[in-house]
């Protein structure tokens, strides 16, 4: 598996979340993912970046094209440097919800890829990793 092409955005305000959002969607449209699976990363990266902004202070999100014969995909990487998540299995679960939200953006963002990783501790920030292959 190669990588073919990849960027990286701030996210540290609200504008920068839709910026980020919006270049998913234009990687997205370019690689001819369906209109569904444009929606399901696009909603995906919205929820994971909000997260990053909202709960970690802010971090990036990398996008990376990945090429594995005959097969392409979007990765989407997404890092803050904020307090970690003490129990990741508890907010991978619907309804958890550190905050005013309905819980759903762990879980709902891991239903919405091909593959999902997620790494954090206490103290050590938060990196969730998303690919959607097409």
């Amino acid at each position: 598996m190669t990588v073919s092409r990849s960027d990286v955005r701030p996210i540290r305000t609200e504008a920068e979340v839709v910026a980020a959002r919006q270049a998913v969607r234009s990687w997205a449209v370019e690689m001819k993912f369906s209109l569904i699976d444009q929606t399901k990363l696009v909603t995906a990266a919205s929820e994971l970046a909000r997260n990053a902004l909202n709960y970690g202070g802010g971090g990036q999100m990398r996008m990376e094209i990945l090429e594995r014969s005959p097969r392409q995909g979007l990765r989407l990487t997404f890092e803050d440097q904020g307090p970690g998540i003490a129990d990741v299995e508890q907010a991978l679960r619907d309804g958890f919800t550190t905050g005013s939200g309905m819980g759903l953006g762990l879980g709902g963002s891991r239903r919405l890829v091909d593959e999902f990783e997620i790494h954090s501790a206490p103290g050590e920030g938060t990196r969730v990793t998303v690919v959607k292959w097409r």
